[in-house]
């Protein structure tokens, strides 16, 4: 709870340093709040914090996921000086809306019983309909923001409903007294509606098919850094609180849901990559990438070993670290041709190779080419499913050779066209130069060491 506590002050005093030079301090405010979080992380939790147990508990597997999302979130805030340029009035809100998020994230790592999944649920998702709609002059952005807001309230709708039937059946909002009226109740009515609303809402909040509906359009209008932290932080949260609940609390009637996400995840993995086939705009196209994705990682609950948390965890990191590439790319571009067309990055190559080198090892990443860490993450989860589910391995499979298709379109713009369509005065800032090199290191490395995961995040 210490690393909840130094990110939510770090989102408050970057909020009001809005009051000095329009904001223009928020972003190192945050920097160090979140290396400060980086580092606490690492340490022992503090005895003090035992009283609230019952509600929060920060155990390894909360300190693990709490580290990546603080990676990721730092990574993005690098890159945040060029892309929230045209945010000069509000750029502190836009920082400080981003941590208040994030504690969002952390307060769904360790949550112990419902009503604080219901609250991290709720922390995480409110500033993301404000942050959508950022652009207040880009009708796209308006259209994000309503759409966004809309969708996640009928989704909370069914997430507090479901809550009720559970409460109304177990008598209690604690997930492992939950879990043993499961287990003595596996065939209660009830409590078994209950547990299909929360899969459901928590579906949407993941962007699972046929929930995933807004996440074409939220993506494609929102500010394209906010974008990057929807497809990264948003689902490293999203995720681990839907694995967290159906493996402790909804672990007694595994054979009621376990079919239904099967269902979901067939449906996830085929539509979202025939529809990316389909897009001529990169950033609607990385948009039903990260649905896809949403598919691959679903395959997590299948086959369940002692590594699963770990194998997700893995699968989680290499994917947001894909997700800062390609954006990092898409920023740069957007800023300088004001669109994202695959038309718009011709020849990106030829006048900056480092940035256009980072999104394509990223996007080979995604699509799961060997030696990059995002074939590692693939290469365990799929493992890891063929026991208990080989029809979804096959049809992730036949989706991960779908997805090279719309991810070389991208690549052969950037790399096979003999003129380039951008002017050599403009040249990337050194920031994300250095970005683009921690990202193509780290997606080589962890894709030839998977190791080095577990040494440097301290398991």
């Amino acid at each position: 709870m210490s690393v909840l506590i130094i990110v939510f002050l770090t989102a408050v005093v970057a909020l009001f340093s809005g009051v000095f030079e329009q904001g223009k301090f928020a972003r190192y405010i945050g920097i160090l709040g979140l290396i400060i979080a980086l580092y606490v992380s690492f340490m022992p939790e503090c005895s003090f914090f035992d009283h609230y147990k019952h509600m929060y508990e920060y155990s390894a597997n909360t300190a693990l996921f709490t580290k990546i999302s603080i990676v990721t979130t730092l990574l993005l805030f690098f890159l945040g000086g060029f892309a929230f340029s045209n945010h000069r009035s509000h750029q502190s809100e836009l920082y400080a809306l981003m941590l208040f998020a994030l504690c969002g994230g952390i307060v769904l790592f360790g949550y112990q019983n419902l009503v604080t999944m219901f609250l991290g649920v709720e922390i995480l998702s409110i500033p993301l309909y404000v942050m959508a709609g950022a652009n207040k002059t880009d009708l796209r952005s308006n259209e994000a923001s309503i759409k966004y807001f809309l969708m996640g309230a009928f989704a909370t709708g069914f997430l507090l409903f479901g809550i009720a039937f559970i409460y109304g059946s177990a008598g209690s909002f604690d997930l492992y007294k939950i879990h043993d009226f499961g287990v003595a109740n596996a065939t209660n009515v009830m409590f078994i509606l209950g547990v299909l609303l929360i899969l459901c809402a928590l579906a949407f909040k993941v962007a699972l098919a046929p929930f995933h509906m807004w996440s074409p359009d939220v993506y494609t209008g929102s500010p394209s850094l906010i974008t990057a932290f929807m497809a990264s932080v948003v689902k490293i949260s999203g995720f681990f609180a839907l694995f967290r609940l159906m493996t402790i609390g909804f672990a007694g009637v595994t054979h009621e849901w376990i079919n239904v996400l099967g269902v979901f995840l067939i449906i996830t993995l085929l539509l979202a990559n025939v529809m990316g086939l389909a897009q001529t705009n990169a950033k609607r196209m990385l948009a039903y990438s990260s649905v896809s994705h949403a598919g691959y990682i679903g395959l997590v609950f299948f086959g369940m070993t002692s590594l699963s948390t770990y194998n997700l965890a893995f699968y989680l990191f290499a994917y947001s670290l894909s997700t800062v590439g390609v954006f990092m790319c898409l920023i740069w571009v957007e800023k300088l041709k004001r669109e994202t067309s695959y038309g718009a990055f011709k020849g990106l190559a030829k006048t900056e190779p480092l940035l256009a080198t980072a999104a394509a090892i990223s996007m080979l990443s995604m699509a799961g080419v060997p030696l990059t860490a995002g074939f590692m993450g693939k290469f365990a989860l799929f493992s890891q499913a063929m026991n208990g589910a080989a029809f979804l391995v096959l049809v992730a499979v036949l989706g991960s050779a779908l997805s090279i298709a719309y991810y070389l379109r991208l690549i052969v713009a950037m790399f096979f066209f003999k003129e380039s369509t951008f002017k050599s005065s403009e040249k990337v800032t050194l920031t994300y130069n250095i970005i683009a090199v921690v990202v193509i290191a780290t997606i080589i490395i962890l894709g030839i060491f998977p190791d080095l995961f577990a040494r440097v995040f301290g398991l």
